[in-house]
C-alpha cells in the first residue's frame, strides 16, 4: 500500500457554531467577537434588521404601517420612534415583526449557509431572539452549543442608559416581551459571567472554547468578520 502524500490536504472540520442568549446590553456582542476569534464570523441579526429597515421595500411598507411618525427627518426609519411605538402596543410589535422578522430570518440563513461552505472554523449567532422564535427560524437545531451571558440587571440597565440613550428601566421593560432570562440559562451549554474586567471576559470565553474543543493556544492572521456589519 502506498505511503500517504505528505502534500495530500486533510478534511476540513465543519465549522462550530455557538449561540449566543442572554438579558439586554449583558455583553453579547463582546462575548461574541471573542468566541468567533480572528478567523471566525459573527451574524449579527441586530446589524441585518437595520439592512432590512433601511431597504426602499421596507420603508414603504413601513410608511403603509406606521405613518411619516417612525422617520426622521433624513427619510429614514427612526429606530428610537419605532421602538417606542412597538413596545407600546404588541398589534404593531406584531405587524412590524411580519415584515421584517422573514427578511431579516433569510439574510441570517444565506449568511449560515455561505459560512458554512467557506468551512470557517466558528461560527456565531448573535441573535436577541434565538430561543424566542426557534419555531419560525429554527436556528437553535443548528448550534453546537448555546453561551448565555450572566451580568447584573443593574449594571445592563446603567449600560442601556449610557451607550444608547435609554431611559433608565428601558432594559426590564423590553424584557417583559422575551423569555424569561432563568429559562435562557437554563437553555445554556455554557454561563459565561461578565462582571469584571475585560480581562475577567477573555478568560470566561477562553473557558468556554476548551470545553468545546477549540485549541486556544493558536493565533490567527485575519480579522474577526462580523456578517451584516
Amino acid at each position: 500500500m502506498p505511503a500517504p502524500s505528505a502534500s495530500r490536504p486533510r478534511p476540513r472540520a465543519p465549522s462550530l457554531v455557538f449561540g449566543v442568549l442572554g438579558g439586554i446590553a449583558s455583553g453579547k456582542s463582546a462575548v461574541a467577537r471573542l468566541l468567533a476569534g480572528p478567523r471566525g464570523v459573527i451574524i449579527d441579526a441586530d446589524a441585518l434588521a437595520r439592512e432590512v429597515l433601511a431597504s426602499d421595500e421596507v420603508r414603504r411598507e413601513m410608511e403603509a404601517a406606521f405613518g411619516r411618525a417612525v422617520f426622521g427627518p433624513d427619510g429614514a426609519v427612526d429606530r428610537a420612534r419605532l421602538a417606542a411605538r412597538v413596545f407600546a402596543n404588541a398589534a404593531d410589535r406584531e405587524r412590524l415583526e411580519s415584515f421584517t422578522h422573514p427578511r431579516v430570518r433569510a439574510r441570517i440563513r444565506a449568511r449560515l449557509e455561505e459560512a458554512r461552505a467557506r468551512h470557517v472554523p466558528r461560527i456565531v449567532l448573535d441573535v436577541p431572539l434565538l430561543l424566542e422564535n426557534d419555531a419560525q427560524h429554527h436556528l437553535v437545531a443548528e448550534c453546537d452549543r448555546l453561551v448565555f451571558v450572566d451580568a447584573d440587571e443593574a449594571a445592563r440597565d446603567a449600560r442601556a442608559v449610557l451607550s444608547r440613550g435609554w431611559s433608565k428601566g428601558e432594559v426590564s421593560r423590553r424584557e417583559r416581551a422575551q423569555l424569561p432570562l432563568e429559562h435562557k440559562r437554563a437553555r445554556a451549554d455554557h454561563v459565561i459571567v461578565n462582571r469584571g474586567t475585560p480581562a475577567d471576559l477573555e478568560r470566561e470565553v477562553a473557558s468556554v472554547l476548551r470545553a468545546a474543543g477549540v485549541d486556544t493556544t493558536g493565533t490567527g492572521d485575519d480579522e474577526s468578520v462580523r456578517d451584516g456589519a
